[in-house]
């Protein structure tokens, strides 16, 4: 099972929907890139709920400017089957830098222009735009 690739399914779908939140099981990774797009200005919040001992849930705030969806497109670039890694120099422009990528670094989840900030590559989870 791609826990990422199912979290960036249900946010695609829902947006695509022009619903106001959606809601997934919670993970560490999907925390860590859910504030990954909420920093860059993607989504307008998440936060994590318990609903039961033991079982937390992600819910996500999408956010729209003037009834568009702040996010048009969201890939998964890197699959369980095929990981796709890249260093520094070889991280990806999306649509010229109007859209980011989000890589798992040595420093934990960082965007595209983060990563080259701290001179570091990683494994390419994902492309925004």
């Amino acid at each position: 099972m791609d826990a990422i690739g199912d979290f960036l399914t249900v946010i695609r779908n829902a947006s695509a929907a022009r619903k106001r939140c959606c809601s997934v099981a919670s993970s560490n990774m999907r925390k860590r890139v859910a504030e990954v797009l909420k920093r860059n200005g993607y989504i307008r919040d998440y936060g994590v709920e318990e609903v039961r001992p033991g079982v937390k849930s992600l819910h996500v705030d999408l956010k729209y400017v003037k009834g568009t969806p702040a996010i048009s497109g969201l890939v998964r670039c890197s699959r369980p089957g095929r990981r796709l890694y890249c260093d520094c120099n070889s991280i990806p422009k999306v649509f010229n830098n109007l859209g980011m990528c989000i890589l798992t670094t040595p420093r934990g989840v960082l965007s595209g222009r983060d990563a080259l900030q701290n001179h570091v590559g990683g494994e390419l989870l994902c492309k925004v735009w």
